[in-house]
């Protein structure tokens, strides 16, 4: 009795979850893509960028130098003394921890900088992507990182982009 009930029903109920599911209507959106490739955001990275120039131009410098030093010291390591060989060594060590320390800075910088354009942004975002969604009646958007596949037809990232750009 319960195995004819559910040969009968089951497709029906299979049936009518489709039809629940083909009504709603889903979007994705990549928060991180829509809002870097924002004019706000592209004008603040920008900025970014100049203010880090002068430190990454003294790193530039410091590789150099430690290039040249290198360079020195394979060419005179024949007529150095132990003592001179061992501290132009030490130099070069110095420089390059120097360097990677600076490197590193540098990075931190920048991903703290990227990390406060995207604070920036978000309330932003977060009132376009809310217009967005009353105008055109989504009933879930998720983040397009939580899928490996998604149709493009789902993915409002550029619309939201525009609309931030429109913002402005």
């Amino acid at each position: 009795m319960m195995t004819k009930f559910a040969r009968l029903f089951l497709p029906l109920l299979i049936l009518g979850s489709g039809v629940a599911v083909a009504e709603l209507k889903i979007a994705v959106i990549s928060v991180q893509q829509a809002i870097s490739q924002s004019e706000e955001a592209k004008a603040k990275v920008e900025a970014m960028g100049e203010e880090l120039e002068k430190d990454q131009t003294e790193l530039q410098a410091l590789s150099d130098e430690i290039k040249a030093l290198n360079e020195r010291l394979a060419k005179d390591a024949e007529v150095m003394s132990d003592s001179e060989q061992r501290r132009a060594q030490k130099d070069i060590e110095d420089k390059q921890l120097e360097l990677q320390f600076g490197v590193q800075k540098l990075q931190k910088e920048a991903q703290d900088g990227q990390q406060e354009i995207l604070r920036e942004m978000s309330p932003k975002l977060n009132a376009v992507l809310k217009d967005i969604i009353d105008l055109e009646g989504y009933d879930v958007v998720m983040d397009r990182q939580a899928f490996l596949y998604v149709n493009p037809k789902h993915d409002i990232t550029r619309k939201i982009t525009e609309l931030l750009n429109d913002k402005e």
